[in-house]
C-alpha cells in the first residue's frame, strides 16, 4: 500500500487546511533544541523525521511512501496554526529525547518494533490525547492522532476501513457504485 503526496492533499483537504499553503522545512542543527526559538513557519526536518518514523510504527506494516506523505501533509497542515505547529514541535521532540533517554538512539535510528514499545511504555496508546496534559497526552494529540487522522482520511488509509471515497477526494458517483461494506452480499 504505498501513500503519495495526492493522498496527503486529500487528508489536508479533509482536515479543511489550505493545500495551497506550506509552511518552510528546515534542516535542524544537531546541537541546538529544536524548540528553541521556533520561527512560526518553520518545522525543522528532525521533527519531520520524528513523525515519519512514528507513522512508520502506528501505520501498516505494508504501508510505503510515509516519508513523503507526512511531509506533505506536515507542510499544508502546520502552515495555517502557529500554537498547534509548536506543540507538534514540542512533542516530537520531547519524544526523541525520551527515545534517547531509554534506547540511546533518536526515534529515527529505532526499528519499528522498538518504537512501538516506546510509545506503548510511555503510555500514548492508552493516554487522553490533551494539548496541555503530560508527555504521553501531547504525543497521542499532537504526534499519533495527527498522523493517523492523515492516514485515515486519505484514499489509500480510508480503503482500509471501507471508506471507498474520503471527505475531499474527488470519486464521483462511480465510487459509491464501486463501494461495498465487509460483509456485505451480492
Amino acid at each position: 500500500m504505498d501513500l503519495s503526496r495526492r493522498d496527503a492533499l486529500a487528508a489536508l483537504a479533509a482536515t479543511g487546511a489550505v493545500a495551497g499553503g506550506s509552511v518552510l522545512l528546515a534542516n535542524d542543527d544537531a546541537e541546538d533544541d529544536p524548540t528553541d526559538d521556533v520561527p512560526e513557519d518553520v518545522v525543522g526536518d528532525d521533527t519531520v523525521a520524528t513523525l515519519a518514523a512514528v507513522g512508520a510504527a502506528v501505520y501498516p506494516e505494508a504501508t510505503t511512501g510515509i516519508e513523503s506523505f507526512v511531509e506533505t501533509y506536515v507542510s499544508g497542515r502546520l502552515s495555517d496554526d502557529p500554537a498547534h505547529r509548536r506543540g507538534v514541535v514540542e512533542a516530537t521532540a520531547e519524544l526523541d529525547a525520551t527515545a534517547r533517554d531509554w534506547f540511546d538512539a533518536p526515534v529515527t535510528d529505532l526499528d519499528r518494533s522498538t518504537r512501538d514499545r516506546l510509545l506503548r511504555e510511555l503510555g500514548v496508546d492508552v493516554a487522553d490525547p490533551n494539548p496541555d496534559g503530560n508527555l504521553s497526552d501531547r504525543v497521542r494529540f499532537y504526534v499519533v492522532n495527527e498522523l493517523l487522522y492523515a492516514f485515515y482520511a486519505s484514499p489509500t488509509g480510508g480503503r482500509l476501513v471501507g471508506v471507498e471515497n474520503p471527505v475531499g477526494y474527488p470519486g464521483g458517483t462511480e465510487s459509491y457504485r464501486r463501494a461495498r461494506m465487509e460483509g456485505e452480499d451480492g
